[in-house]
């Protein structure tokens, strides 16, 4: 399950292509004009953008070149969709740093296969930071290893898991079952209670105070998030 930002200023477009990325399971935002993207971005943080060239206000190309320049969102996947057919429009959209190019019209169907090549092939070569510290938390992927405060904590497989994820995507929050895909991704006997379990022994060995956490908290009826600014 990805979140994915439709920017389209076309609303009959833009509701038709959110309806099929919904029925694939994908969590949607929109924004209808290039400020509202710019926006959205950094409010709904998601793992995907799918992009219009031609939009009100600042244009699809400069949306683009915004994502590619901020250092927190350089990464970000962007699929372009537009009516722009020449060649160069192409190139110039790709050489900005689109990941696809779409030209209108087409098929919805092929739009979401595009998002999820796309995602498998944006989430396979992601970087892993080697090591992650962060006011006494102390994470070290090639070992396996985590400290809190200089201590060697002792992980299950499924916890280190569950901590790597969270620190790599900092001060975004993720459903249980959001958590279950990516943490235990094929494995469908495990429930979304199963994910609470885990975060409660993680708890009991990083947190000083398992009952007023610091570092990974609870989004009341959501999941749970990884505090930055802890």
């Amino acid at each position: 399950m990805s979140r994915i930002l439709v920017v389209e200023d076309e609303r009959d477009i833009n509701d038709l292509i959110r309806f099929n990325l919904e029925k694939e399971g994908h969590i949607t935002d929109t924004a209808l004009n290039g400020e509202e993207a710019m926006v959205r971005v950094k409010t709904f943080k998601p793992d995907l953008v799918v992009l219009d060239l031609m939009l009100p206000g600042i244009q699809g190309l400069d949306v683009l070149r915004n994502i590619k320049l901020d250092m927190r969102t350089k990464h970000l996947p962007v699929i372009i969709v537009s009516a722009k057919t020449t060649e160069t429009d192409r190139v110039l959209g790709l050489e900005i740093g689109a990941d696809d190019y779409l030209m209108k019209p087409f098929s919805v169907k092929e739009l979401a296969s595009r998002v999820k090549v796309v995602l498998r092939r944006t989430s396979s070569a992601a970087p892993t930071p080697q090591v992650f510290t962060h006011r006494g938390l102390f994470i070290d992927f090639d070992s396996v290893t985590v400290k809190v405060d200089g201590k060697v904590v002792h992980l299950s497989p499924y916890e280190f898991r569950i901590l790597g994820f969270l620190v790599q995507h900092p001060g975004r929050a993720y459903s249980r079952d959001e958590l279950l895909d990516h943490v235990w991704k094929d494995d469908a006997f495990v429930q979304p209670r199963t994910v609470d379990v885990h975060i409660r022994r993680l708890r009991m060995l990083i947190e000083k105070s398992p009952k007023k956490p610091k570092y990974i908290q609870t989004v009341r009826g959501f999941g749970y998030i990884f505090n930055p600014d802890s």
